[in-house]
């Protein structure tokens, strides 16, 4: 049976809303077991600092702020932070003066390490109920999904800028 338009287009809104609702909600938990176990004395915006600088060691403090969705300022605020406890080192860029280069410390890389575990552990514990066929379609799903925002978010291979993005459906379905 051929889907029509309009059945294709209700089936991709009710996908997109079921990620726009269940990936906040998983986050409050990731977050609300972080601060119940201490997670190394990390805040939230510490900890996704610390995993963007891991992935993007060099990157600048504009690279960090755009990724937390926060001002330049805040973001400064949180590098600042993570500098005074050795997580993080800030560098002046040798080839352009007026950027920031910020890289984890050794200790910065244990502590993201550890932090890592907490929320981990607290995530399989909430997986440990359900039966192994329902982990793989997760599991599945996740990549899936991974797969699709890694290509609009540049990820993988080419960088894609702003403004490109447009409506990619029918391309992408037809890889």
């Amino acid at each position: 049976m051929v889907k029509s338009n309009t059945e294709e287009k209700l089936t991709l809104l009710g996908c997109a809303l079921e990620v726009m609702e269940t990936v906040p909600l998983v986050m409050r938990f990731i977050r609300a077991q972080m601060r119940s176990q201490g997670a190394l004395d990390l805040s939230v915006p510490q900890f996704r600092s610390l995993t963007f600088l891991n992935r993007h060691p060099g990157a600048s403090l504009s690279d960090l702020a755009e990724h937390l969705g926060v001002t330049r300022p805040t973001a400064s605020a949180t590098v600042e932070r993570l500098v005074q406890r050795g997580l993080v080192n800030r560098a002046d860029d040798p080839t352009e003066r007026r950027r920031l280069v910020l890289t984890l410390t050794v200790d910065g890389e244990d502590h993201l390490q550890q932090a890592r575990e907490v929320a981990r552990s607290s995530v399989a514990g909430v997986l440990a109920e359900l039966p192994e066929a329902k982990l793989l379609q997760i599991s599945q799903g996740l990549a899936l999904l991974g797969e699709a925002f890694k290509e609009e978010a540049g990820e993988a291979g080419g960088q894609r800028s702003r403004g490109q993005g447009g409506n990619n459906t029918s391309q992408r379905a037809s890889k």
